[in-house]
């Protein structure tokens, strides 16, 4: 049986991108893709990178939710509510 294959790694300046610098660039070439002026090969190149940021992005928001559960979930105990009063997200 296979085993299974990691993804490759992010390229470093997408994986040194902050959420918002990650978003923008991920707009940015959503709207150069709708463009008609692009080469197969220009246009297959711009998806891969697209794929990546969304990736990044993705991975950031992950990273966010969780935070955000353990904040929530640290007032449980405390505050005898459900994380300070502000109620639950899910």
């Amino acid at each position: 049986m296979p085993r299974p294959t990691k993804p490759p790694a992010l390229p470093a300046d997408i994986a040194a991108l902050g959420f918002e610098e990650a978003f923008r660039e991920l707009d940015d070439l959503v709207a150069q893709l709708e463009g008609d002026d692009l080469s197969l090969e220009a246009s297959l190149a711009l998806y891969e990178r697209g794929v990546a940021l969304t990736e990044r992005c993705n991975a950031l928001l992950a990273q966010a939710e969780l935070r955000v559960r353990e904040v929530d979930g640290a007032g449980v105990g405390a505050g005898g509510g459900t994380g300070g009063g502000t109620g639950g997200i899910d």
